[in-house]
C-alpha cells in the first residue's frame, strides 16, 4: 500500500465537512447549531447534502457529532449500537419518553454504549465547541432513526418535514413532499409502550465506561470495552478495544479483520511495508484485513485510542449478553 492509498483510509480531524442540516431538528431552536459527520459509511442522516468521506463499510458506520455550548440533539432511538465516546467538551446523556428517565454526564474520553430501543438525546454542557464520536452498527447503521413524536410535530413549526420515504423537505425553500410520499408517521401512544425506560441503575453499570478506568485496564494489553468479553459485555456487531502507551508491542501485526483507528490523546505513528504516517487525536483511519503495520505512540505524554473491529455477529439490538 502505497502513502497515498493509505492516506484515502484515513479521515483527518481537520478535514470533517459538516452537514447543518442532517436531521428534522435542524431548524428547531436549541437544536439548529448541531453539526452532523458521516466518516465511515452514510449513517443515518435524512439530508441529500451530507457529505460522506468513506462509503466502504466494514460491517459498521463511524461518524461524529459536534455542537456549541448548550446545543442539544432531539429523541431519537435505534435500531441498531450507537457509541458514542467523547472527543472533545463535556456532555449530558438523557433518555427516556420525554428524556426523563434518567442522565449521564460524559467527560473527555468516556464512552456509552446506548442501549437500542430507547429514546436518547444528548447536548453539549461544555464552554466550548464539543465533539462526540460515534460508532453505529451495520453497514446502513440500522436503516435511519425513530424520533418521538414531540420532535417531529415541533419541526413542522419550522418549515421541515420528514417524508415516509427518510428523506427531509424543507417548505422554506419551496420543498414539498413528492407525488405518492406521505409525511413519516408519528408513533401511537401504543407503540410507544414498547421503548423502555431503564433507570440509571441500569444504564450506567452496563452501559458506560470511563476514560481513567479504560487508561489502568490497558497498561500491559489492549482494555476490552464492548465485546463478549468486554468492561461492557455485549455482541453488536463489532468489539471496542481501548489502547494506552504500553497495549501493543512495537513490532509489526496484522489481523484477518477490519480494524478502525480512533485517536483520543497523543500522537500515533503508524507504519507499514509502504510507508508511515501519523494519527492524531480526532483522526480515523480504516485498517485493511491483512495488511502489516505496527501502531506505537510518536511522543512522549499521554496516548490513548479506540480501535474498532468487525466481528461474525448479525447487527441487532444491543444488550443481548446482559
Amino acid at each position: 500500500m502505497t502513502p497515498q492509498e493509505m492516506e484515502a483510509r484515513i479521515v483527518r480531524y481537520g478535514d470533517l465537512r459538516p452537514c447543518k442540516t442532517a436531521f428534522i431538528d435542524a431548524h428547531t431552536p436549541g437544536s439548529n447549531q448541531k453539526e452532523n459527520f458521516t466518516i465511515i459509511g452514510g449513517g443515518v442522516s435524512e439530508s441529500p447534502d451530507q457529505h460522506v468521506h468513506i462509503r466502504e463499510t466494514p460491517g459498521f458506520n463511524i461518524g461524529a457529532a459536534g455542537q456549541p455550548p448548550k446545543c442539544r440533539n432531539s429523541l431519537h432511538s435505534h435500531r441498531t449500537a450507537e457509541v458514542f465516546f467523547v472527543l472533545k467538551g463535556r456532555w449530558r446523556f438523557f433518555w427516556g419518553r420525554h428524556g426523563t428517565a434518567g442522565e449521564v454526564v460524559l467527560q473527555e474520553g468516556d464512552i456509552f454504549n446506548i442501549p437500542t430501543g430507547i429514546f436518547r438525546g444528548f447536548e453539549n454542557i461544555g464552554l466550548d465547541y464539543g465533539m462526540i464520536m460515534a460508532i453505529l452498527g451495520g453497514d446502513d447503521a440500522g436503516g435511519g432513526v425513530i424520533w418521538a413524536p414531540q420532535v417531529i410535530s415541533e419541526a413542522s413549526d419550522y418549515g421541515l418535514v420528514l417524508g415516509a420515504n427518510g428523506r427531509l423537505y424543507d417548505s422554506k425553500k419551496g420543498e414539498r413532499l413528492p407525488d405518492g410520499i406521505g409525511p413519516m408517521p408519528l408513533l401511537t401512544e401504543e407503540e410507544l409502550k414498547a421503548f423502555p425506560e431503564p433507570t440509571t441503575a441500569e444504564v450506567i453499570p452496563n452501559c458506560i465506561a470511563r476514560y481513567w478506568d479504560l487508561m489502568a485496564l490497558s497498561d500491559r494489553q489492549p482494555a476490552k470495552v464492548i465485546g463478549a468479553q468486554g468492561k461492557l459485555r455485549d455482541r453488536p456487531g463489532f468489539d471496542v478495544e481501548f489502547l494506552s502507551r504500553n497495549s501493543l508491542p512495537e513490532t509489526a501485526y496484522a489481523l484477518d479483520r477490519h480494524e478502525v483507528l480512533m485517536p483520543v490523546r497523543g500522537h500515533w505513528r503508524l507504519s507499514w511495508s509502504g510507508g508511515s504516517t501519523a494519527l492524531n487525536p480526532g483522526d480515523t483511519a480504516a485498517i485493511p484485513p491483512g495488511l502489516e503495520h505496527s501502531l506505537t505512540p510518536s511522543m512522549t505524554g499521554e496516548a490513548s485510542l479506540y480501535r474498532i473491529l468487525n466481528t461474525d455477529d448479525p447487527a441487532g439490538a444491543t444488550g443481548r449478553l446482559l
